[in-house]
């Protein structure tokens, strides 16, 4: 299962980013598909990048398997577990934009500037129920774009293919969107606020502290609970300036549905738990991660992008996310002046 969620900065500069949620990993790492990368696709001919990308990937003969990814131009997106809903076209139709399911991201981040664009592609635009090969079968998902605006979810179902505004800018795993934007009414009383005391016949109550507005926003790892509650998080923290500032952010808001070993239990009895997190900032093209055995954030750039020839991936250079501490002991971070109280010290990267 996985969460992901899209904000903007001050600036109005986009962040995209994702927790990808199961058992194990699958050999993922960051790779750049540098512009003019020459894709092959698979129901049309080969076509060059108009767009450098970097994310998560599943690298396969110089192919990248994106789970999330974003662009040069700022336009990001990520897949997310969506068995029991997701249906695609069994085949092409002539006439279509037709995609393969496994390339989706790279259709999308690799071509298009802005949601309004891929939106309007995919007016006429199919995804087909193809597996990469053997070693890759179908995975049946649904996916969350964003840019600097705004977000949409895309839906591949039985009957066609659905494409959602999404004025939240998060998604989940099932069930489908629009019913998780109808729970959200279930929680419409929910405040970051501290409420005023009360009085209950003679009883003079007031709440323990600060919190006590958000009594009823779920905390376990269920799909609904999760999307209710990065859903709140995401509504209500205060925006932020700069680069920094918002990846602590991401990071901050995606730990809140996190899952740790042993607290849920797929159908085979194996313990899901968060693979990694990301954030990927349109601003600077940077992608930032972390994993489950290394909280350490450590980000690659679309900088490296223009020291490769285009027709190969680009292993990515990994540095880590750095703050520095004023003489005062306030924290400084390496993007910019504003600082905060931090009780974290971090340690010099070594990858």
């Amino acid at each position: 299962m996985c969460t992901a969620v899209r904000f903007s900065n001050e600036e109005g500069s986009v962040f995209l980013g994702r927790n990808l949620d199961w058992s194990c990993g699958y050999g993922e790492n960051v790779r750049i598909m540098p512009k003019g990368f020459m894709i092959p696709w698979a129901f049309d001919e080969s076509t060059p990048a108009k767009h450098a990308v970097i994310g998560m990937c599943v690298e396969f003969q110089n192919y990248p398997l994106f789970f999330d990814c974003g662009s040069d131009a700022g336009l990001a997106v990520a897949g997310l577990n969506h068995p029991g809903c997701a249906e695609y076209a069994p085949n092409p139709i002539e006439g279509k934009t037709n995609i393969a399911a496994y390339e989706f991201p790279t259709w999308v981040a690799a071509n298009f500037e802005t949601v309004d664009e891929v939106e309007a592609a995919l007016a006429n635009s199919l995804i087909i129920e193809k597996p990469f090969n053997e070693h890759f079968p179908v995975s049946y998902l649904h996916w969350i774009i964003g840019d600097a605006t705004r977000s949409i979810v895309v839906e591949s179902r039985a009957d066609g293919l659905h494409v959602f505004d999404n004025p939240v800018d998060v998604l989940a795993n099932h069930p489908n969107f629009e019913w998780h934007l109808t729970n959200l009414r279930t929680y419409i009383t929910a405040t970051p606020d501290m409420p005023a005391p009360a009085t209950w016949g003679r009883a003079e109550l007031a709440p323990f502290g600060a919190g006590a507005g958000m009594r009823g926003i779920p905390g376990d790892v269920y799909s609904p609970s999760r999307f209710v509650k990065v859903a709140y998080l995401n509504a209500n923290y205060p925006t932020k300036s700069g680069e920094s500032d918002n990846v602590v952010r991401m990071f901050h808001t995606l730990s809140n549905v996190s899952m740790p070993e042993g607290a849920s239990a797929m159908s085979n009895g194996e313990f899901e738990k968060t693979v990694y997190t990301s954030c990927f900032s349109g601003a600077t093209g940077r992608y930032y991660f972390n994993t489950y055995d290394d909280f350490a954030i450590r980000y690659a750039s679309l900088e490296d992008a223009t020291r490769a020839d285009n027709n190969t991936l680009i292993e990515c250079k990994l540095k880590r996310f750095e703050q520095t501490r004023t003489p005062d002991g306030r924290v400084r971070n390496q993007h910019g002046n504003r600082t905060h109280e931090s009780h974290r010290n971090l340690v010099e990267c070594k990858g």
